[in-house]
């Protein structure tokens, strides 16, 4: 039987408290640091590893968060998910984003139907469409080949799919399945939309509107801005859009669209990159295959998370690592670091995955917990990141556990040799030397130049980003937070927490106002603008 309990009523929890800390800077010097480097190592899927030998982990700790694991039950809890229980209590929910990539367990029925056969339907039904449009059988209005995707979408409908999107072009441009250059609109800013606008031509663009309940505020003001554009261009809006919403939704047969795609309510926004919404898009920017290919990768680390033995499962590793971390050496926060261009935003995706999924401070059943829950994440690629906030990383007051991602080799393939050695051994270099840096330091007399050490990161290594790894890469993430979740005993498939300023500002456009809420809506002309703009 399945029992849900908080964190701190668990025997191990108190053993974790009391276990003997580790000191980094002992444990990562001389020969050491090289057997730990060499003996703290799991594989992923797709060619990936996950290095944990700079944390502040030993043998001992191991052990425990091994029989933390156990107590929490967190191998029975995911086979609960992906077997159909309803595990978003919050909602009244069933999870179901991992099979959009695979089976892991028992055919799950929902709503009368077999969700991964639903899946699989919608996603050969977008393969089917997108070569449509890649060979011209679906073209514009003067019979010519559409050249850009254009999604329209916000948070989960944005975040995943941008993120998957920059960390393909140029692996697609350089094996020649690049088809069509992507775009994406979110902020209801019309300086976003208009910048878009302004950088494609419309007459060859197909433009994605992404809304699960077809009544997203911000999508829909989007989507009338692009079919402003539209008419003014003389174009039909209908030849130029597709949706990707539910089957109950007021998108899903209208004839505004060329074609609707159906996603459910079982998978949540910011899951949603390995379902029709980053399918659309995706397949249509690099060809049904490559989709096929990333999602081959999320289903295969998917597998490795089944695994009981935490020294096998790589994602709830990294979770019980993170747990400790939180809740007894009382980080508050974990800076995400790719050193991979290509994964520019792929922090901002994460930031959405952890702090939505696990930013709780109530646990499944409405009662307050009493120790931290989810961490404050942040990052952006290497080397940048070392030009800016490495600073309070390595000599701040507070420590900021790290998460590196790396690969062996680029994307492009080519490169040139400057002083020895080319840029991607340049930037594997900053990688090796700023885990060193963080975890030993560097004693100096003056103390503006002295580096305590003592700061934990993990590495995740690859040979190099291609579909395969990044479907590898986002099912970790999307695994290691599900575990966390699961040891807090958090639902960590609600989003509560985004719809008050969502109904707040809808009082304010309706001039529904008293208080500190007018006072602000005057400020900032709210009144005045919506009279302008009617006039």
């Amino acid at each position: 039987m399945t029992n849900w309990k908080n964190l701190d009523t668990l025997d191990s929890y108190e053993e974790m408290k009391h276990a003997e800390r580790v000191n980094l800077a002992e444990v990562m010097s001389g020969e050491n640091g090289a057997k730990r480097v060499q003996a703290y190592s799991v594989p992923m899927a797709a060619g990936l590893t996950y290095n944990y030998a700079a944390k502040q982990v030993d043998e001992n700790i191991l052990s425990v968060l091994s029989k933390l694991a156990d107590e929490a039950q967190l191998t029975e809890k995911y086979k609960a998910l992906y077997n159909g229980e309803v595990i978003n209590t919050g909602e009244k929910r069933l999870v179901l984003h991992q099979l959009t990539r695979g089976q892991l367990g028992d055919n799950v029925v929902a709503d009368g139907v077999d969700k991964r056969a639903f899946y699989v339907e919608q996603q050969e039904k977008i393969a089917e469409f997108a070569k449509k449009i890649h060979t011209g059988e679906i073209a514009n209005a003067a019979g010519e080949k559409f050249t850009t995707v254009v999604q329209i979408g916000i948070g989960g409908s944005d975040l995943g799919p941008r993120a998957m999107y920059l960390a393909l072009e140029n692996w697609a441009k350089k094996h020649d399945t690049f088809k069509m250059e992507a775009k994406f609109i979110s902020n209801v800013d019309p300086d976003d939309a208009a910048a878009v606008l302004n950088s494609i031509d419309v007459a060859h663009s197909i433009f994605v509107l992404v809304s699960k309940s077809g009544t997203t505020l911000e999508t829909l003001t989007n989507e009338s801005f692009v079919k402003d554009a539209l008419k003014k261009a003389g174009l039909d809006a209908s030849r130029h859009m597709i949706a990707v919403t539910s089957e109950t939704s007021p998108l899903a047969k209208s004839e505004d669209y060329l074609a609707a795609f159906f996603m459910d309510d079982y998978i949540g926004g910011r899951f949603s990159s390995t379902s029709a919404v980053g399918g659309a898009v995706l397949s249509l920017a690099f060809g049904p295959d490559v989709f096929a290919q990333f999602l081959e990768g999320a289903a295969e680390e998917d597998r490795l998370s089944m695994k009981e033995d935490l020294l096998e499962n790589p994602a709830m590793l990294d979770a019980l690592i993170g747990v400790y971390e939180r809740n007894v050496l009382g980080y508050p926060a974990t800076a995400v670091l790719p050193y991979s261009q290509a994964l520019s935003r792929f922090p901002a995706h994460l930031q959405q995955l952890d702090m939505e999924s696990n930013g709780k401070s109530v646990n499944r059943f409405g009662e307050p917990v009493s120790y931290p829950t989810g961490p404050v994440i942040f990052g952006e690629p290497g080397t940048n990141g070392q030009h800016s906030f490495y600073q309070l990383l390595h000599q701040g007051t507070d420590i900021v556990p790290l998460q590196f991602v790396g690969f062996k080799n680029s994307q492009i393939g080519t490169d040139v040799v400057i002083e020895d050695s080319t840029s991607q051994q340049k930037l594997c270099a900053n990688v090796a030397a700023q885990i060193v840096a963080f975890a030993c330091g560097k004693a100096d007399e003056n103390k503006n130049k002295n580096f305590e050490g003592g700061r934990p990161s993990s590495m995740i290594i690859g040979e190099q980003l291609d579909p395969k790894a990044l479907g590898a890469l986002l099912a970790h993430f999307e695994n290691k937070i599900m575990f966390q979740g699961f040891v807090w005993n958090v639902n960590s498939f609600d989003q509560e927490g985004v719809q008050l300023g969502k109904v707040l500002a809808k009082r304010v456009l309706a001039h529904e106002t008293d208080g500190a809420l007018k006072a602000f809506s005057d400020l900032l002309n709210i009144c005045l603008l919506y009279t302008s703009d009617a006039a």
